[in-house]
């Protein structure tokens, strides 16, 4: 009999049953097969919970059950409905209906921004030396995400849709005339369509504050206490700098992108809230 209880005690450790005292986290699911970028972030997600594991409850994370664009899953975590977690650039409006925990994920990489164009396009980009020259382009980009306003406050002309797959194939049909991107994001996302005939482009880079946060409902101070605890700990042993660098979401990119070589145009971000952690000076990563 005690032979049976053990065997039954092993299977349940195994077989991934969520006990009454584990802390379920639901985060969003990418938005298509081919959206990558929220790897990286899931795997912040869980170091964070990890690095409390201790003094904590055990958590697992659990994918959402429905595919969300950006603003739905912003209202949804608002309303505390089906979902804990967002991970999304700041802005003012967003830090005033949510819960940031205002370590920047991504060091505030996500503020360098070079572009996706068209394959044979790269010499009229080449050719462009100020920031009056790019303004006579027109930009692709998210109809929700801080990007666009951004890009708008300072005079860059942006065509938006909410369908963030539909983009490429916008781009692709000229609709617009470049995609611009986080520096982690835009090799992965050539790569992922193929049939698009999209390149990286080779000598520009905007620039401005843009930390991206984890955000969870206004009332959820225990998750978030837990993730900014969870990842104050992961900076100070290393990890989140390990995991930073070597994720396979990033691990290449200060390569491929050559930052110092490139023209930087640097822009203003007026939606930037003011507790933002800009005198953290471990917090970002500062181009040389």
């Amino acid at each position: 009999m005690k032979k049976i209880y053990f065997l039954l005690a092993v299977l349940l450790t195994y077989s991934g049953i969520v006990w009454a005292n584990d802390l379920k986290v639901r985060h969003i699911r990418p938005e298509s097969a081919k959206d990558l970028r929220n790897h990286y972030y899931i795997d912040m997600l869980r170091l964070a919970l990890d690095k409390t594991s201790d003094m904590d409850d055990s958590s697992i994370l659990v994918m959402s059950e429905k595919t969300m664009y950006q603003k739905r899953a912003l209202e949804q975590l608002k309303r505390a409905q089906g979902i804990d977690v967002v991970w999304t650039m700041t802005s003012t409006k967003r830090e005033a209906e949510l819960q940031a925990v205002r370590i920047p994920l991504l060091k505030g990489l996500l503020g360098y921004r070079i572009f996706i164009i068209r394959k044979g396009e790269e010499p009229r980009f080449a050719g462009i030396q100020t920031l009056d020259d790019l303004k006579q382009l027109t930009a692709g980009q998210g109809r929700d995400w801080p990007d666009t306003q951004i890009l708008r406050a300072n005079g860059i002309k942006v065509v938006d849709s909410i369908n963030y797959d539909g983009l490429f194939g916008m781009l692709q049909y000229k609709r617009f005339d470049y995609f611009p991107r986080g520096v982690n994001e835009a090799w992965a996302e050539v790569k992922a369509h193929p049939d698009k005939n999209l390149v990286v482009e080779k000598t520009l880079l905007l620039q401005y504050p843009a930390p991206i946060y984890f955000f969870v409902n206004k009332q959820n101070n225990k998750l978030a206490d837990r993730l900014e605890r969870g990842l104050r700990i992961a900076i100070k042993d290393g990890s989140f700098e390990q995991l930073f660098k070597n994720h396979p979401a990033n691990k290449e990119i200060f390569e491929l992108t050559k930052i110092d070589k490139r023209n930087i145009f640097r822009l203003q971000n007026p939606f930037l809230p003011q507790a933002t952690p800009l005198a953290e000076k471990a917090l970002w990563y500062t181009a040389k």
